[in-house]
């Protein structure tokens, strides 16, 4: 299956929820300038995204292959078992966007245009897996992403952009030498048809991450994702 470019793609920013973030309390003059913000940023705001179905050809103990690439991640690999598909995704808020946001001077106003700004890749993203469950019928899923955990590198990038083709041309997304999105506001990975509803938080041990959603369970990678065949432990660092 080719890639497909969603252009643009749908998003909502929840303001009750963002002012929570911020700390600001609604109708308080700091909320008003934010508010001011938002209408800003929903006036220049273009996210877009690009996905592609990918079939698995082959897999090992550390790794699937997939339209003739190789991704290496235990977790991936199993995560991945008794499944024949999965979607490789970049979203992002826009190149228009992102200017908007580095328009601020003010450091107070730079941060909540950089809020805002997150808020809606974060939308965009909502909205992704939306199409994704009801274009091709998928139930409950699950998102993995380069860099999330030790076990799939950043390195991995490099994979999952090659799979989708030229996302510069397509949605303005370019993937640097070091590895960095840019735009900066873009996010990337593969979602998959998940029953257990995983997360990546549930490996993590990282304990002041802002974006956790779960706890993190100590024994999970070696209830569920430790290769027999080793004796080390992979799932954290």
């Amino acid at each position: 299956m080719e890639s497909v470019v969603l252009d643009p793609l749908e998003y909502r920013i929840d303001r009750p929820s963002l002012l929570a973030r911020l700390r600001l309390k609604e109708g308080s003059g700091h909320a008003t300038k934010v508010e001011g913000l938002i209408r800003e940023a929903e006036a220049v705001a273009h996210p877009r995204a690009i996905y592609r179905m990918a079939f698995i050809e082959s897999r090992g103990d550390q790794h699937v292959v997939a339209e003739e690439l190789r991704f290496e991640s235990r977790v991936l690999k199993v995560n991945l078992d008794n499944l024949h598909r999965f979607f490789a995704f970049v979203v992002t808020s826009g190149r228009e966007l992102d200017a908007w946001a580095n328009i601020e001077t003010d450091l107070l106003e730079q941060f909540w245009a950089d809020a805002i700004n997150q808020a809606v890749v974060i939308s965009a993203r909502s909205f992704l897996d939306w199409h994704l469950q009801e274009r091709y019928g998928l139930a409950k899923t699950a998102r993995m992403s380069p860099g999330s955990l030790p076990d799939w590198p950043l390195e991995e990038q490099r994979v999952l952009f090659e799979l989708l083709g030229d996302t510069r041309k397509t949605i303005g997304v370019e993937l640097t030498e070091s590895l960095l999105m840019v735009p900066i506001k873009s996010l990337s990975g593969i979602v998959f048809t998940n029953e257990e509803g995983f997360t990546s938080c549930q490996l993590c041990p990282r304990e002041d991450c802002p974006g956790r959603k779960v706890l993190y369970d100590p024994e999970l990678y070696e209830r569920k994702y430790r290769d027999p065949s080793q004796t080390s432990h992979l799932g954290q660092s």
